[in-house]
């Protein structure tokens, strides 16, 4: 990859995103890494820190790279106006979007209060529209970028109690598809992402607001064919490696799926 590329990265200070600004900036890419930084109500389990985005900061650093860290939330087109214009100050440019900041909570489709249906909604599938409203002008005027979605399994299929995660997780692949149709003419490509369960500290979140382990959940949940509990966050920033490659210069509109074999059942 070429060492002047820049990585804006949702939700980089743990779990999936801060893994996969750890393994682009390995690559010599810049990382602009963006996050909340700060508990929500909805769901009660512990989100990316301002500490967690210091120690990544330094982390790229130690390994060569520049990283920007913006304080923010997907939902508020201030706090993203914002960290895109910090990018372009500090970069020039942006090239690869990974849409990775989002949430789950379980809970009954006629149970669920519309609150609840609305910040998932607004989470993992208007917040990504939200922040590629931004970067999109930007790969556009440059004729160049990738954008990836961290969908998911539930993104391809059904899942019990988590209709308000499965609806926003298809809408990513949707969303996926209509972006690559419309932005193929500007060279940039459009990819979302698959994982089954992934071990990282949401994971962990989820399994205590169930009163059960992670181990328990994942038994619970059962089906990859790979005997394997869940894969690691690692696995996904390999992928996001791969895909924002030139390796991957034709892969566009596409879903790639990192299931252990989960859906082939």
């Amino acid at each position: 990859m070429n060492p002047s590329k820049t990585a804006f990265i949702t939700g980089a200070a743990h779990g999936q995103g801060r893994a996969t600004a750890i393994a682009l900036a390995k690559e010599g890419i810049n990382i602009v890494a963006f996050d909340i930084a700060k508990p929500l109500s909805y769901p009660a389990y512990s989100f990316g820190s301002e500490d967690e985005l210091d120690t990544l900061k330094k982390e790229c650093e130690r390994l060569g790279v520049s990283c920007i860290t913006c304080k923010g939330d997907v939902r508020k087109d201030a706090d993203i106006v914002a960290a895109v214009g910090k990018a372009m100050s500090g970069f020039g440019r942006i090239d690869i979007l990974f849409n990775n900041a989002g949430i789950c909570a379980y809970g009954l489709a006629h149970e669920l209060p519309e609150e609840e249906w609305d910040s998932m909604l607004d989470i993992n599938l208007k917040g990504a529209w939200m922040v590629a409203k931004r970067i999109i002008p930007i790969m556009m005027e440059q004729k160049s970028g990738v954008i990836i979605n961290n969908s998911s399994i539930a993104g391809l299929r059904g899942m019990n109690r988590l209709c308000h995660y499965t609806a926003s997780k298809w809408g990513l692949t949707g969303l996926t598809k209509a972006w690559a149709i419309e932005l193929a003419h500007y060279n940039i490509r459009s990819v979302s992402i698959h994982p089954t369960g992934v071990n990282t500290p949401m994971n962990d979140g989820l399994a205590a607001m169930e009163g059960a382990t992670p181990q328990e959940i994942a038994e619970r949940s059962a089906g990859n064919l790979i005997n394997v509990p869940w894969i690691e966050a690692e696995d996904v920033a390999n992928a996001v490696v791969f895909l924002s490659s030139d390796k991957a210069r034709f892969v566009t509109g596409s879903q790639f799926v990192l299931d252990a074999g989960l859906l082939t059942r």
